[in-house]
């Protein structure tokens, strides 16, 4: 069980991390720094608040398995 919740922790770290870097890469100098340190962290909020989804419903649908 803790390696598998280290396991999701580096995916989700990951996923953000490259996520942040793909935005960076989009807009990178299109539009100001400003603008693209708070595109950045809008979009990695929104993939941390999906990620955060999916971690709610493994934990739910492993309650309901448990004998």
């Amino acid at each position: 069980m803790i390696v598998e919740i280290f396991i999701f922790v580096i995916a989700a770290i990951s996923g953000l991390f490259i996520t942040g870097y793909a935005v960076h890469m989009l807009v990178g100098g299109l539009v100001s720094a400003d603008a693209e340190s708070q595109l950045i962290t809008l979009v990695c909020l929104v993939v941390a608040c999906g990620i955060a989804y999916m971690v709610w419903d493994v934990i739910k649908r492993r309650r309901i398995q448990k004998p």
